[in-house]
């Protein structure tokens, strides 16, 4: 037992903290700034809201076209995966199998021979 009675009993010091209690201190904001701060970030709210109603769209006519084209195909996209029920879809993919050559087929396997 003599081995364990050098041993250090209680909480670890850490370097450099001094003890647990004594840290950094907070300042107290005072009233004058947080109000300017305040005034500050109204008037810059007001300004981005001013900002947002002139948008103006920047894209050439191909490209606005372009975009319209894509939504379009999109949609058609959409519409066209609707009307298939999964029954169906799978009913067109065996026929899809079906119509490909053995060649595309899996070898069996044989770890015996």
């Amino acid at each position: 037992m003599s081995e364990y009675e050098k041993a250090q009993r209680g909480a670890l010091k850490i370097k450099g903290l001094g003890s647990i209690s004594a840290g950094k201190k907070k300042k107290k904001k005072d009233k004058e700034s947080k109000h300017r701060l305040e005034q500050v970030v109204t008037s810059q709210n007001d300004e981005e809201g001013k900002s947002q109603k002139a948008y103006v769209d920047k894209r050439t006519p191909a490209q606005a076209a372009f975009d319209k084209m894509q939504e379009k195909r999109q949609m058609e996209r959409i519409l066209n995966k609707a009307s298939k029920t999964h029954k169906h879809r799978v009913e067109d993919f065996n026929r899809h199998l079906d119509n490909l050559t053995e060649h595309y087929d899996i070898p069996k396997v044989s770890w015996t021979k």
